[in-house]
């Protein structure tokens, strides 16, 4: 066990959205040990480009087609990040209640990341965190794209940050 860096991104929306990576999204990456999206990432070659930086684990998200699933996104995703119990899902459901049925879905996640809402998040309840990153290149009616930058050390989550890329 030691230091992971994971790079958090949802909903790139390529390529109407995510022609290639924004330059500082690629800034980022460059420090990523691992590489995490939540879903709806649209064209199955945005997780061959991110796979260039670390490696890459996605979930389906609901505009993902055979493409991304050929690629090797499931709808949900658990695993362990250097002792982190680390679970992906593109879509949470409706924010009323959410911890508490992340902590159904995933009884077993120290973390639960995931995208759908363009929304950047990082709460606790219910024994669970959950974190959102946004999307760096769809920010809706949000401020700023975003993405989210996870720190994990010997197994405990250290740090975890919303960081606006546009």
């Amino acid at each position: 066990m030691g230091d992971v860096r994971a790079v958090v991104v949802s909903d790139t929306h390529a390529p109407r959205r995510w022609k290639s990576c924004p330059p500082r999204v690629a800034e980022h990456l460059r420090d990523a040990d691992v590489v995490l999206h939540a879903g709806d990432v649209c064209t199955a070659s945005v997780l061959d480009e991110l796979a260039e930086y670390a490696p890459v684990h996605a979930v389906l998200g609901n505009n993902d087609g055979p493409d991304v699933a050929a690629w090797g996104a499931p709808e949900r995703l658990e695993l362990d990040l250097d002792g982190l119990a680390v679970a992906m899902v593109h879509d949470s459901g409706q924010a009323r209640g959410r911890t508490a049925r992340m902590r159904r879905w995933f009884p077993h996640a120290d973390l639960v990341v995931f995208g759908h809402s363009h929304i950047p998040l990082d709460e606790t309840a219910d024994g669970v965190r959950i974190f959102n990153p946004g999307s760096p290149t769809d920010r809706r009616r949000q401020p700023h794209g975003t993405i989210g930058i996870l720190d994990i050390h010997d197994g405990a989550l250290t740090g975890a940050r919303i960081v606006p890329v546009t």
